[in-house]
């Protein structure tokens, strides 16, 4: 097995010189254990899926790992590179204080030790491809992709609490927008809604459990339609939503829409982005499908 770490910066709020001592002493981990290995820094947007892609069409027959060091942006940009090739595989190794909310599926896994990388087990996941574009956890937009727009900003700016800073905008300008949703043939909501989460995993935005019954492995996307709410409805959702209380709460559950599909279709008349796992894609129209056991991902023991 030959070792690719795919090392995003843009997600980060790490000490670079810590970061890369982390990598210098998992791929020691890696010689001592008689692994080849090489490290590739990704150089901006679509770049990391770039490297994997063409990596993997110019040595069809080798067995590789790509090792995706970095947030949720650098583990959804390799694993868009990863959809079509059988013999790769993928594993996450964790950075520093690294925002990262899809590890948060697997919460006895240590992706911060090369060892149990390397003692672990492949696990085929599920990925959702969003007309031609993928993402490993989540697809999301309404309030939430604004939130995600700003904090991309924030953090190429080198702001901390990116997150927070993106929540504070959209309340002042996206709680109701108009988006039409349809999962599997059925519309859901009527004119505006407050946000929608299409999810292969179960968080997102720095940990909100949106989606409390996703699987990674059950070939369904798991949709969490939230129609508009006031200011004060709204301040109240939150910690409920963040815990993952929003299904069963006696006030909200009259005001979420919540179904398990395979397809979903998105449009809307003005010009909206998407967030598909912390990057933003821009458009009208979009089909959502999710694509069964696509991803070959190195659980660590």
């Amino acid at each position: 097995m030959y070792y690719i770490f795919i090392i995003g910066r843009s997600d980060m709020n790490s000490d670079t010189t810590m970061v890369d001592r982390q990598i210098e002493e998992a791929r020691s981990v890696l010689k001592e254990h008689g692994f080849e290995s090489e490290s590739y820094l990704i150089k901006g947007i679509g770049d990391g899926t770039r490297k994997v892609r063409i990596y993997s069409d110019l040595h069809p027959n080798d067995k590789v790992c790509f090792v995706a060091c970095g947030g949720d942006r650098t583990i959804g940009e390799v694993a868009s590179g990863l959809v079509g090739f059988e013999n790769k595989s993928m594993a996450i190794f964790k950075l520093g204080d690294t925002g990262n909310d899809f590890v948060k599926n697997f919460p006895d896994k240590d992706f911060q030790s090369m060892e149990a990388i390397l003692d672990g087990q492949v696990k085929e996941v599920d990925i959702i491809k969003i007309n031609d574009s993928y993402a490993l956890n989540v697809c999301d937009f309404g309030f939430d992709s604004v939130a995600g727009s700003v904090a991309n900003e924030m953090l190429e700016s080198g702001r901390k609490n990116a997150y927070k800073w993106g929540i504070f905008a959209a309340i002042l300008t996206a709680r109701f927008n108009r988006i039409k949703v349809v999962a599997d043939g059925e519309k859901l909501g009527f004119f505006y809604m407050l946000l929608c989460a299409i999810c292969n995993g179960q968080y997102l935005g720095s940990g909100f459990h949106s989606a409390p019954h996703a699987l990674l492995d059950d070939g369904l996307m798991d949709v969490c339609y939230i129609k508009p709410l006031t200011l004060l409805g709204f301040l109240r959702l939150m910690p409920i939503y963040k815990r993952g209380e929003h299904l069963n709460h006696p006030y909200f559950k009259r005001r979420i829409i919540y179904r398990q599909v395979r397809h979903v279709e998105v449009s809307s008349k003005k010009m909206i982005e998407l967030c598909i796992d912390g990057e933003m894609l821009p458009g009208t129209k979009f089909s959502i499908d999710i694509l069964p056991k696509a991803i070959k991902l190195v659980l660590p023991q």
